[in-house]
């Protein structure tokens, strides 16, 4: 993973700000982290992986701000508080959440099992409604705040063949339009960004995929060159400065919308 360290002359989007970042292990999470940082926010990461949080962290901190890692499995409702409560108590405050953390399913609706449904509703909707509804009194307290939530391109079209995974991130895509209503007044602007096919290496992993087999980097590139516009997946640091632009001032204006970041996929 690379960022490109901005100009240390300028001003950092970020100083001053505090981060909680979901599902920061790798991929999307770990590189928005990473940026967050490089734009001068302290950043907190979640996920289940704590060798990877811990590297994660180390080039966090590399970026001369504070950075901690909390091991939390977000299909827990403990987990969920204890990521918020420990943010706030580590680091004092929370102005920025990612709500990053999710998982991918294959399958039609004959296919996905009663309990395939439960867990990736669980984890990819209910989390992110918990999580939101924890951070809230902070940010009121504080004057205001900002909220992401990662949904997809396959929340605003439909899909083939991940019909729990597309319902879960279209669900997303409407509790971000409820709660931006509901908080716009008080300076809590909720946003989310929709990242088409992006490549991360989760995906070559046995068990990423739930209730499917997992893919090889050669049939992803050939789905890929097929299927895209662009011939090409997504990096997972392209998706990080979609979602630093809604997290900083550049979007103050900005609550309640989409930001899809797909190479071109819902064009057509």
């Amino acid at each position: 993973m690379t960022v490109e360290i901005m100009d240390p002359g300028l001003p950092r989007k970020l100083s001053g700000k505090v981060a909680l970042v979901t599902g920061g292990t790798s991929g999307i999470g770990a590189a928005t982290a990473v940026l967050f940082a490089a734009e001068g926010a302290d950043v907190v990461i979640t996920g289940r992986r704590a060798g990877l949080g811990k590297e994660i962290v180390d080039k966090v901190t590399g970026c001369g701000v504070r950075g901690a890692y909390v091991e939390a499995d977000h299909t827990k409702l403990e987990d969920c508080e204890r990521s918020v409560t420990e943010t706030v108590r580590m680091l004092g405050r929370i102005d920025i959440l990612f709500n990053n953390a999710g998982v991918v399913m294959q399958g039609t609706a004959e296919s996905t099992s009663e309990q395939d449904w439960a867990s990736l509703m669980n984890l990819n909707l209910t989390a992110v409604w918990r999580m939101s509804r924890m951070v809230l009194p902070h940010m009121r307290s504080q004057g205001g705040g900002v909220i992401v939530n990662n949904a997809s391109d396959w929340g605003v079209v439909g899909a083939e063949n991940a019909l729990a995974y597309a319902v879960s991130k279209a669900a997303v895509v409407q509790l971000t339009r409820c709660m931006a209503l509901d908080h716009a007044a008080e300076n809590i602007r909720v946003n989310a960004v929709c990242p088409g096919d992006t490549f991360v290496q989760r995906w070559l992993e046995k068990g990423y995929f739930e209730a499917s087999d997992p893919v090889t980097l050669e049939q992803a590139k050939a789905e890929a060159a097929v299927g895209l516009p662009m011939k090409r997946f997504g990096k997972p640091e392209e998706i990080a400065r979609a979602v630093l632009f809604l997290a900083s001032s550049d979007s103050s204006y900005m609550t309640g919308q989409l930001l899809v970041v797909d190479g071109g996929n819902t064009a057509r």
